[in-house]
């Protein structure tokens, strides 16, 4: 039996896929935080089968980076009383997500009222 291929991301045209020298080190401060966020995006929708709304929070840690990352996960009409979703999501250094969990839910039109 051959022995296992390392875990690959399922598309090879991920802007998130690496080479040799194209790791998340070699980039700007920029570059590594769109980085981080198409990352945190793909893994989420590839594990939820949906499709993020968008990444409203992002911060790197000592391990990698924290994405909070909008979801819709019920639509209805009219759209502002469609349910959305916020996950928070880890990456470690490599932008591999390695944990992520829901942290809120409420409908489309619902304003913040934290201040």
């Amino acid at each position: 039996m051959a022995a296992a291929e390392p875990r690959r991301r399922s598309s090879s045209s991920h802007s998130t896929d690496r080479g040799p020298t194209d790791g998340p080190r070699r980039r700007s401060g920029k570059a590594k935080a769109a980085w981080a966020i198409r990352s945190a995006a793909e893994q989420i929708q590839e594990l939820l089968g949906r499709a993020p709304e968008s990444v409203s929070a992002l911060k790197p840690t000592e391990d990698g980076w924290e994405a909070d990352v909008e979801v819709l996960e019920l639509e209805r009409v009219p759209e502002t009383t469609s349910v959305m979703a916020t996950y928070r999501v880890t990456l470690d250094k490599e932008g591999d997500l390695v944990a992520y969990e829901r942290t809120r839910r409420y409908t489309r039109g619902q304003i913040d009222r934290r201040g």
